[in-house]
């Protein structure tokens, strides 16, 4: 469980409301304590355990906007006289909570928390790869986990399982920002990669299929089919060339469109005779990340990069030779 959602469910054992704080440009770092309509920010960390030399530490470290708070399986007696000194305060996690600033004064035991144990892959299960695959995606960029949370619809608790450990895994920063090239590689290993095989192509100009088949070509806003890689790779200018009569490769939205897609066009006995390939996109993200960066000429909406990428990675020979040469242009970062 993250330590933000530790520090709400404590004061909310105290019946005192902990909400998040929205700053100008949308970060989530802090919470806000409401008790009867008395606003106090706090800065939370967590550490596991949390000595006076470690207080001290953070404290000639925090912003000053706000209250600091510390979040510790244990916290020591002089590091919990030196955060109320200094108007903070401390969650000791065997169930003690303490806060002194100018406006709110806490002090009160609260039920002990018996952590999980560390969640021992980090993309195990759809989980990892959706929260590995939104790093990736603004690999430079820092996310809290509420936010990041709320961005896929996963649990607080589960996000923070899976950040933790790719953080112990060296794949990502203290800020949850993406360390070099070792996720995507990660990723590529666990990408799904098995697609039904169509006997007839879809045509993005067949519109009585449009709403039973969700082909959401005019509005990329909403999850639809989405077109990924080697015609994708090509129409985001990776070193590659593609004949006219080679066979697409498509994310559906989910698996009822895949049925629908199934019974409509057929399916062939062998890539030989495929017209072209679908599967449900592997995360969200990748059948509702599209871009119209080459529609004129393919007809469809791309999928985000990212995706591309990991599809051309499945192939250790000819597709890591193009990851290896295609540079994308300023819109997208390379992960690879």
């Amino acid at each position: 469980m993250d330590v933000e959602t530790l520090v709400v469910d404590a004061f909310a054992q105290l019946g005192v409301d902990a909400r998040p704080r929205v700053d100008a440009a949308g970060i989530q770092p802090d919470l806000v304590l409401d008790p009867d309509g008395v606003a106090v920010g706090i800065e939370v960390k967590g550490r596991t355990l949390i000595t006076d030399d470690v207080a001290s530490r953070l404290l000639a470290g925090a912003s000053g906007g706000a209250a600091l708070l510390l979040v510790g399986d244990r916290v020591t007696e002089s590091a919990r006289r030196l955060l109320t000194r200094h108007h903070g305060g401390y969650l000791d996690l065997r169930g003690r909570v303490g806060l002194r600033t100018d406006r709110l004064i806490i002090d009160a035991p609260v039920e002990p928390v018996t952590q999980r144990s560390p969640r021992s892959e980090a993309l195990g299960g759809k989980a990892g790869l959706e929260v590995a695959t939104a790093l990736l995606m603004e690999q430079k960029r820092g996310f809290a986990v509420r936010e990041l949370a709320r961005q896929l619809g996963r649990s607080p608790s589960t996000v923070s399982e899976v950040l933790a450990a790719l953080r112990r895994e060296g794949l990502i920063d203290e800020t949850n920002a993406v360390v070099g090239p070792g996720l995507f590689w990660r990723v590529a290993e666990r990408w799904p990669n098995r697609r039904t095989l169509l006997a007839s192509a879809p045509l993005p100009g067949e519109s009585t299929l449009n709403s039973p088949l969700r082909f959401q070509l005019d509005d990329p806003a909403k999850p639809g089919w989405a077109l990924t890689d080697s015609a994708a790779a090509a129409a985001y200018g990776a070193p590659l060339a593609i004949h006219g009569g080679q066979a697409l490769d498509f994310f559906v939205p989910d698996r009822v469109v895949m049925r629908r897609a199934a019974t409509l066009f057929g399916t062939a006995t062998s890539s030989a005779h495929a017209q072209a390939t679908a599967r449900v996109a592997p995360v969200p993200a990748a059948a509702r990340h599209r871009f119209d960066v080459d529609q004129r000429t393919t007809g469809w909406l791309l999928t985000h990069p990212l995706f591309v990428a990991l599809d051309l990675a499945q192939d250790v020979g000819r597709g890591r030779e193009i990851l290896d040469a295609w540079e994308p242009d300023e819109r997208w970062t390379r992960v690879w």
